[in-house]
């Protein structure tokens, strides 16, 4: 019987083709779980997408029909014309930017001081930082609606945007990443007569741009979906956001699915074209941070 070397002894051709057999069906089979769980995930946006061009009659048909009659184009324009979804953009727009500015500068101060500084207390006040990801938001809605009440902050953007410049999951996550970088670069920094503000924005920034590119993402997606606590702080329409901005469109236009579906697709469109251009900064991101 032919035989194939390899490291540790022989192998028979037979059972070399075996385990080849074996390890394409487990690929194949991997392949088809994820296909399946990725079809899964598509189908609701497949479905708004679809409802979105339909007529309300087909919207409403039983048993439900994928492809419309004829594509209704101009729900889109209806849509944004029915409601000041102008408005609802810009709003959102503004506090997902001025959010993901804000968290961005403030994480990397706080992830570098707690990944290459020394200080009293540091793991413990870590630990404690760490330990607020436990508390439900739910719990924090009453005394941070009173602060922001007392604070003179509601119906403005104040309330809608410095609550949410920091965040205790960036910093974990960008601490991770600073970790990662040699503790000899700050030697050799500081041999040259390098400051810490300066070897900080000079040196790791540059070297972890994947890592805040992924905080910047989440940060920025958050923000962007935000509803319950800008449906809370806010009763106007100039201060609501696209989320916000749905609700209450909902309910004006008397649910008009199509409509409804029209403006949900424009208001992922944003998100979907920053995920598109920051996918491989925010794959790197997590890799490298050891959340794999």
């Amino acid at each position: 019987m032919a035989t194939v070397t390899i490291k540790g002894g022989l192998r028979t051709a037979a059972g070399t083709g075996g385990y080849l057999v074996r390890r394409l069906a487990w690929q194949a089979f991997l392949y088809a779980v994820l296909t399946a769980g990725a079809a899964i995930m598509l189908l609701p946006f497949a479905w708004m997408l679809s409802t979105s061009i339909k007529t309300v009659s087909e919207a409403q048909r039983i048993p439900p029909i994928w492809i419309p009659a004829v594509p209704q184009w101009g729900n889109f324009l209806h849509a944004w014309a029915s409601a000041p979804f102008d408005r609802y953009f810009l709003n959102s727009a503004f506090i997902a930017v001025t959010t993901t500015v804000g968290e961005v500068i403030t994480t990397i101060f706080a992830a570098y001081a707690f990944a290459k500084m020394k200080f009293f207390g540091k793991n413990f006040l870590f630990t404690l930082l760490l330990g607020t990801l436990m508390i439900p938001g739910q719990m924090l809605l009453v005394p941070n609606y009173v602060t922001i009440k007392r604070l003179g902050w509601y119906n403005t953007y104040w309330a809608l945007i410095i609550p949410w410049i920091v965040s205790v999951f960036g910093i974990f996550l960008l601490r991770q990443f600073f970790r990662t970088i040699p503790d000899e670069l700050w030697d050799s920094a500081r041999i040259d007569g390098c400051s810490r503000v300066r070897f900080l924005w000079q040196i790791v920034v540059p070297l972890s741009r994947p890592g805040i590119a992924t905080v910047a993402l989440f940060k920025f997606i958050g923000s962007w979906n935000a509803f319950l606590w800008v449906l809370i702080m806010t009763d106007k329409w100039q201060l609501r956001t696209v989320p916000v901005g749905l609700r209450y469109f909902m309910d004006e236009m008397g649910t008009e699915y199509p409509l409804l579906m029209a403006a949900a697709t424009m208001a992922i469109v944003p998100v979907l074209i920053l995920f598109f251009f920051t996918q491989r900064q925010f794959i790197q991101g997590i890799a490298r941070t050891g959340l794999k």
